[in-house]
């Protein structure tokens, strides 16, 4: 093998003008019911544009999918302040999007066309997939490239593969999903038949990434809404007012629960019932009047007004009627107001008791992180950041959730292009440390700038118009006819996922105590959400060990 084709671990990103780590061979392991993957670099070392042929050999029931890993650029990678834990921290173009390569069948195998670009590297992103059936042991896949001058490489990656299946996913993971956006970058009407099919294809996804809670717009969602703004209507109820009652038609959504379920996705969250920030006021409802469609509720109805009172016990009664019906009552989340502080607890305070009695036996929760909410009993599940994280697990509170966005860039994980992935990746190893039961952010696919207020493509823009870190808003581009593309930090996410559930499984096997022990190899100091081993390596060894028991502990049984 020359030094122009390198293997390496899915932690490195493929910078263009850096050599990456890698040699000609990696040694992967895998359980059932698991995605691994690993990165395979190349320098352009010609004067010209070759493209090289790329195929790979794996045997009966391993199942390949080879990407390229395309640069993408970003003019706002971090902010003003940072920590020492970034990659860079200037503008770029950064590795991100994983898009399919176009591919040649000459009746032997199939191959994967790539082209290199002088003197810079590029890389591609190789996922594994092993079927239920496959017997535990070692295998080899080998990549072979060539291009039409007949230069040849091979690379080889010897996975390992423990005879045992991840257990089901059991910690809740949302991304707020905008459908609205999908309708906009689209230009297709909200919940037409195209716009159906879109939404279908996106949540599919989303669901088999192992993010299993989905944010359901039953009106159109309150989130990143400059005051006195609105975005594009996309409302699942239709709603009509006769006098002073109030009727539902509950089809659309209907509709969206089955294919939602049909994904695989489990819980829903509700669209929020105040605006962000101080639920100070209603969110944009639409309800259909006198033959008219009216802008019924928004940032003109004042949170407390009596009218919206009104509306709500009516809303809320019928809804929870339905959820009920469809058996999803212990699986649904109410939100009040996204990310209140303290200068607003009493109008939190008030907006909740306006409806909490319309949804007893529903579970309610919010991104915030002053727990000063926690100390008045003003909300039944807490999201906190990840960076205010201290005060809520010094109260031993149970069934803590936690989110990070823009605002946790220092110390904490995170996912901006700008981070070394393991930043991204140990995020699976604090959630099973402290027993998270959920993990919340708010952009799956957020094709806006700051507060909406206009439209951006999200190839072009990816820091949602110089507002938040690339990386920040969305974790899908929006690719031809209307089938998402993913990105390197999806792809981590789900190995967070994957991690949580592999602890989880050595735990059954051998008790909670042990897993915190082969955790804490290799650390000097206890792991939290601000204190962590930075170094890729370590992150890596601690899967690899903790394969290696869970293989160890089935021999012995």
């Amino acid at each position: 093998m020359g030094n122009n084709w390198k293997i390496t671990d899915t932690l490195t990103k493929v910078f263009a003008e850096e050599v990456p780590d890698g040699q000609g061979s990696i040694r992967l392991s895998t359980l059932h019911r698991e995605t691994v993957s690993c990165v395979i670099a190349y320098f352009g070392a010609a004067d010209w544009g070759r493209y090289w042929k790329v195929s790979v050999k794996a045997p009966e029931k391993i199942e390949t999918r080879l990407r390229r890993v395309e640069l993408v650029p970003s003019a706002y990678p971090c902010h003003k302040e940072q920590d020492d834990n970034y990659l860079r921290i200037v503008p770029g173009m950064y590795p991100d999007l994983l898009r399919d390569l176009d591919t040649e069948d000459d009746g032997a195998d199939k191959k994967y066309l790539t082209k290199e670009v002088p003197g810079q590297w590029r890389s591609l992103w190789l996922d594994v997939t092993v079927d239920a059936e496959l017997a535990g042991g070692d295998y080899a896949i080998v990549i072979e490239t060539e291009t039409e001058d007949g230069e040849k490489e091979t690379l080889k990656a010897d996975l390992h593969v423990v005879d045992a299946s991840l257990p089901p996913q059991k910690l809740l993971h949302t991304e707020w999903f905008h459908s609205d956006c999908l309708a906009d970058y689209y230009h297709v009407k909200p919940f037409s038949e195209e716009h159906w099919k879109i939404l279908e294809n996106f949540i599919r996804l989303y669901a088999a990434r192992g993010i299993n809670t989905i944010l359901t717009p039953v009106f159109t969602p309150p989130l990143d809404t400059a005051v006195g703004g609105e975005r594009t209507t996309v409302q699942l109820l239709d709603i009509r007012k006769d006098g002073d009652t109030y009727s539902f038609d509950f089809s659309k959504l209907e509709r969206w629960i089955g294919i939602c379920r049909f994904a695989g996705i489990t819980h829903f969250e509700m669209a929020h019932l105040f605006t962000q920030w101080g639920a100070k006021c209603a969110p944009k409802i639409m309800v259909w009047e006198d033959g008219t469609l009216h802008h019924k509720f928004g940032w003109h109805t004042d949170a407390q007004s009596p009218e919206y009172a009104d509306f709500l016990a009516q809303y809320l009664t019928a809804l929870t009627d339905f959820l009920k019906e469809q058996g999803l009552q212990d699986k649904v989340f109410f939100h009040i107001s996204d990310e209140p502080g303290e200068e607003i607890l009493e109008d939190y305070k008030k907006a909740r008791e306006m409806v909490l009695p319309y949804i007893q036996g529903f579970h309610t929760i919010d991104a915030l992180s002053d727990v000063g909410f926690c100390e008045k009993g003003l909300v039944d599940l807490f999201a906190p950041g990840t960076n205010c994280m201290e005060p809520f697990l010094e109260r031993g509170m149970e069934g803590l959730w936690t989110y990070y966005c823009t605002g946790q860039w220092k110390e904490v994980s995170n996912r901006f292009m700008a981070m070394p992935s393991a930043r991204t990746r140990i995020l699976g190893v604090q959630l099973y440390l402290y027993k998270i039961s959920g993990f919340l952010h708010w952009g799956f696919n957020f094709y806006n700038s700051q507060y909406s207020i206009k439209h951006i493509n999200p190839y072009a823009v990816t820091d949602a118009g110089e507002a938040f870190p690339s990386g920040d808003a969305f974790l899908v581009y929006p690719g031809e006819g209307g089938v998402p593309e993913e990105s390197i930090r999806l792809m981590l996410m789900q190995q967070v996922m994957q991690d949580v559930r592999a602890f989880e499984l050595l735990e059954s096997l051998v008790g909670r105590e042990r897993v915190c022990e082969i955790i804490a190899e290799g650390t000097d100091e206890p792991i939290t959400f601000k204190l962590y081993p930075k170094e890729k390596e370590w992150l890596l060894a601690l899967r690899e060990r903790v394969n290696a028991e869970i293989e160890k502990a089935i021999a012995i049984q």
